[in-house]
């Protein structure tokens, strides 16, 4: 699919599942409010846990979240760039950031991401996208498109190619405390 074929799937309401660093995502345009639902359906997630945002860019993340100090986007910056350690961080949403990406929470995880194709998606959309693992809630995240054909068959667009080959997901750390929730 091309950039602007991708563009019109995900204005749509299209939900995609696409390589990562460690696994496959489920990714749709997360201003979307169907296709976030459908995503939730797809995994049997309640929406009151959040989601995270992806993005190739800071920029694009921006909208989605409160004002922060230099410094911060600073700390934050240093973490992204290694595919092989993925670092999403939870710092303070918005205001006007939709509840269906933050559920019971005031903040919003976001990551910038080094896997070359989601950053690839990400710029040739102009947006940060919706990443969730590609599974069944509780289950293990498909780390292949194959995989993600037998947990979803039709009911999604799945992109081919290959994870980075980080061991596990990404590192997520709480900006305002500094606190690793997931290692």
């Amino acid at each position: 699919m091309n950039a602007r074929g991708l563009r019109h799937y995900l204005k749509i309401g299209g939900v995609f599942a696409y390589p990562t660093e460690a696994v496959f995502g489920l990714g749709c345009d997360p201003t979307n409010r169907k296709a976030v639902q459908k995503i939730l359906r797809l995994k049997g997630r309640p929406q009151h846990k959040g989601l995270i945002l992806v993005a190739d860019c800071f920029d694009h993340l921006e909208r989605f979240i409160a004002p922060l100090s230099p410094s911060q986007i600073h700390n934050m910056q240093q973490s992204w760039g290694n595919a092989k350690k993925p670092h999403t961080w939870i710092v303070p949403a918005a205001k006007h950031c939709p509840k269906w990406l933050t559920g019971r929470h005031t903040s919003i995880a976001i990551r910038v991401s080094s896997h070359p194709l989601t950053a690839k998606l990400c710029k040739d959309t102009g947006m940060a996208l919706v990443s969730t693992s590609a599974n069944h809630s509780g289950h293990q995240a498909a780390k292949t498109a194959k995989q993600c054909h037998q947990v979803f068959g039709h009911q999604i667009q799945i992109m081919t190619g290959k994870t980075s080959g980080a061991k596990k997901p990404s590192t997520i750390q709480d900006l305002l405390t500094g606190k690793i929730l997931r290692k």
